[in-house]
């Protein structure tokens, strides 16, 4: 008597587990092998298994800014390069799916045992070598503190064009039919016209990516191993699909039409969206909806017309970095446990302008934008900005509030907490990380260690969270005072603009940044700025707090 074959959402569920525990076998793999600071304790990395069609399938819970990117990426390395059994590219390009070019991001295509001959068709064994398929692709993408440029720490709050950010590295093989190419990869670091600073750790984090993408590789055959190569595709197909299902449905609960927003950033910016969700009647009818959307399903179409055009400074935000905001919202608008993956861009088309979105990336790298901020900040205050027109929660921090600092014997770098937004029956979280990051700050005593600062106070700054009948999360308070002269560089938003509230609930308050000279001296920062400290000047960071949701309570006695 044979058993019955298991249903297929249960066969659906536990192929998901096990690829999202190839994602976290490389992240662990990653951490354990790097040596920076950056990778090693706070994290700022991410990891991800694709489909033979460089299509995302599941991640590691890691960095969401990371995550949404790492399909197009794959695919445009792909398409830049030939990959075969025993290669391995490296880019950090953003002209080909990067973020910014201190996220270095290495990919490597999983091959399957070869076929065996015999199942080919009659007469051609004898000819035609074994057939080697391809399973998919597994990504890593890590964030070094130093990767070159004008100011240590590869953020200049002030640069103007992509070279002045650092080693830009288009698709480049470090290892190619399992040859190393290591030298290639060292003198492309060291000879650029801003080189890298720290090119040991460089390479030190590079061999833990790759260490960890071979991790992912064999973990991945392992499974095609055990389960078959088909059983891997089609439940990679099927998660897509699924995923798939529940963004239409999750829209469908929507009223159909038009959802808009405006935000700015803290220069005055404008970052304009409308999204426009056509139920399953008025999807039917098509009305110009692209192609790949299908008739009779629950659809939106997301514009960001409207938006600033080329940002002068470093605020550009690259197509792949506008694809992590949207796949992440969508992701938020789901509230189901659902890995990230690309099937939730199938109900989707994405309408974006050339302009601070969508800047050009010509060859001369000198003549390409800069990009820095907008992978950090831009991303952030885009995810304001679809959550304002959906209405799903407060404005969060809306930064990452970026501080770096360094000489030519250390890069330091991190991103500080803030308050999170309030939404429909919750109150907003103090002192995290939300949205598009998801890093840990620096331990103080790693901090105090490794990098010539002490760390004076690390407190929630009470009270600057929005009011409301829910109200904002509080954001943090961070005194870093230096030991020797370093450069000092920040990248934030929200200083200028609140973090607006939602349903009559008030703003959080806007962060603040000053530099307090050893001579008492007061310097009030920016919010992208940068000066020299010496020993005994003192950073003061204030972060911002969440928007509150609803409007307040009355207090006792109040219409009496």
């Amino acid at each position: 008597m044979t058993s019955s074959p298991r249903p297929e959402a249960v066969q659906l569920e536990l192929f998901t587990h096990r690829f999202e525990a190839v994602a976290r076998q490389m992240g662990e793999r990653l951490q354990r092998t790097a040596v920076s600071t950056n990778v090693k304790e706070r994290l700022d990395f991410s990891c991800a298994l694709l489909d033979a069609a460089g299509e995302l399938v599941v991640n590691a819970p890691h960095i969401p800014v990371h995550l949404g990117a790492l399909g197009l990426c794959v695919r445009l390395v792909a398409r830049a390069l030939p990959l075969g059994p025993h290669d391995v590219v490296v880019t950090n390009h953003p002209g080909y799916g990067g973020s910014h070019l201190p996220d270095v991001t290495v990919v490597t295509p999983v091959f399957g045992d070869p076929e065996d001959p015999s199942d080919q068709a009659s007469g051609e064994a004898a000819v035609l070598p074994p057939r080697v398929p391809l399973l998919g692709f597994v990504a890593s993408r890590a964030h070094h503190a130093e990767i070159g440029g004008v100011r240590p720490g590869s953020m200049p709050p002030g640069a103007r064009c992509l070279a002045e950010e650092g080693v830009v590295i288009p698709p480049t093989y470090l290892l190619r039919a399992g040859a190393s190419r290591w030298e290639e990869v060292r003198r492309l670091l060291l000879e650029a016209p801003y080189p890298t600073r720290a090119v040991e750790e460089n390479l030190a984090d590079l061999r833990a990516a790759v260490a960890a993408n071979h991790r992912g590789a064999e973990a991945l055959r392992d499974l095609a191993r055990e389960h078959g190569r088909p059983a891997i595709a089609h439940f990679m197909a099927a998660l897509k699909r699924h995923a798939e299902d529940r963004l239409r449905a999750a829209l469908a609960r929507l009223p159909p039409g038009r959802y808009e927003a405006v935000e700015r950033l803290d220069d005055g910016s404008p970052l304009a969206v409308r999204i426009e969700i056509r139920g399953q009647d008025s999807a039917a009818a098509g009305g110009g909806l692209a192609p790949k959307i299908s008739p009779g399903a629950a659809a939106a179409v997301i514009d960001f017309t409207g938006s600033a055009p080329v940002h002068p400074g470093n605020l550009n935000a690259p197509p792949a970095v506008v694809r992590s905001a949207v796949l992440y919202v969508l992701r938020l608008l789901v509230a189901e446990p659902l890995p990230l993956n690309e099937g939730l861009l199938r109900p989707i088309e994405i309408r974006v302008p050339r302009g601070l979105l969508d800047p050009p990336f010509p060859a001369d790298s000198w003549q390409a934008p800069a990009v820095v901020g907008g992978n950090v900040e831009t991303s952030q205050r885009l995810v304001d900005t679809l959550l304002k027109a959906l209405g799903l929660v407060a404005c969060s921090q809306g930064t990452m509030n970026n501080v770096l600092f360094g000489n030519d014997r250390v890069s330091f770098y991190e991103t500080v907490c803030g308050g999170s937004g309030a939404g429909p029956g919750f109150a907003g979280a103090s002192a995290v990380h939300t949205h598009m990051t998801n890093t840990r700050i620096t331990d103080p005593e790693i901090l105090e260690h490794r990098y010539p600062v002490r760390l004076e106070r690390f407190a929630i700054r009470t009270g600057s969270g929005g009011t409301g009948r829910y109200p904002g999360g509080d954001g943090a308070i961070r005194e870093l005072t230096f030991l020797e002269p370093v450069a000092l560089s920040l990248l934030t938003q929200h200083r200028v603009e609140a973090p607006y509230g939602l349903a009559g609930g008030g703003p959080g308050q806007r962060g603040r940044q000053r530099l307090v000279r050893a001579s008492g001296e007061v310097v009030e920062l920016k919010p992208l700025d940068a000066c020299d400290a010496l020993p005994g000047d003192r950073l003061i960071l204030e972060t911002p707090g969440g928007g509150g949701w609803g409007p307040p309570l009355p207090s006792a006695g109040e219409g009496d």
